[in-house]
């Protein structure tokens, strides 16, 4: 299975042209894009808001994870403040890998973003998200903050950017795209006793917990009349014959 790291901003200080920090902002469109990245197979990490760009590069290279997204908003310095449109693509200049990670996810974003001639794939060293990783790594700009039509489309398009990474984060690894089954509720309906949840979807998997008639889960996926359930903490598959989707 392989692995990303996802390091959205922890600039909380950053602030975007509304007042908001760019921090707020990136972890939404991360937030977005993990119901795609399970439903693709792909197994991720994630910063913590507390952590420095050093912190999250060691703990990524603790993880052995297979790559490393850094995840940000831009601002234009002085005299261009709030003129300035585009996104860009950092990659440390030494790493192919990096490079054609760069090129998938320009070629996709140029799919959503308004003004596709101004994303740019730049080589960069100076980085820490990119020289301290052992990884291929990119950071990404998605649009300037600082620009009032850019953080409108940026701050309106939170759920298709989300896809968007994740789609190219499937095609550099060569994994199929999927889809996430859309979420529903479901309630247990069981004669008498328990009703297991294991760890996968078969009969001869560990019991992780268990449910009561009655109980409401969010039911996450289906596979092999098996629904995917979340109730609470406990997140594993039960009987789909048991439940009933509301």
């Amino acid at each position: 299975m392989p692995s990303v790291y996802l390091s959205p901003s922890t600039q909380e200080y950053n602030r975007t042209i509304v007042g908001n920090s760019e921090e707020y902002y990136m972890n939404l469109i991360t937030d977005a894009m993990l119901p795609y990245l399970q439903a693709s197979g792909i197994r991720y990490g994630r910063n913590d808001p507390s952590m420095t760009a050093l912190e999250a590069a060691r703990q990524a290279n603790a993880g052995d994870y297979d790559f490393f997204l850094s995840i940000h908003s831009n601002a234009a310095p002085e005299p261009n403040s709030g003129t300035v449109r585009g996104a860009e693509i950092y990659y440390y200049p030494e790493s192919e890998e990096g490079r054609r990670a760069a090129t998938i996810f320009a070629n996709n974003y140029e799919q959503i973003y308004p003004l596709p001639e101004n994303i740019k794939i730049i080589p960069l060293a100076t980085l820490i998200e990119l020289n301290k990783t052992r990884m291929p790594a990119i950071l990404f700009e998605l649009a300037y903050h600082d620009n009032l039509r850019d953080f409108l489309w940026l701050s309106s398009n939170i759920a298709e950017i989300g896809r968007n990474l994740a789609l190219s984060l499937a095609d550099y690894f060569g994994v199929d795209f999927v889809e996430p089954f859309p979420f529903a509720r479901g309630v247990v309906e069981i004669s008498g006793g328990r009703l297991n949840v294991r760890s996968a979807p078969s009969i001869n998997s560990e019991i992780i917990g268990y449910l009561n008639n009655g109980d409401l889960v969010e039911i996450m996926g289906l596979e092999n009349n098996w629904y995917e359930i979340r109730k609470g903490n406990l997140n594993g598959f039960a009987n789909a014959e048991f439940i009933r989707e509301l």
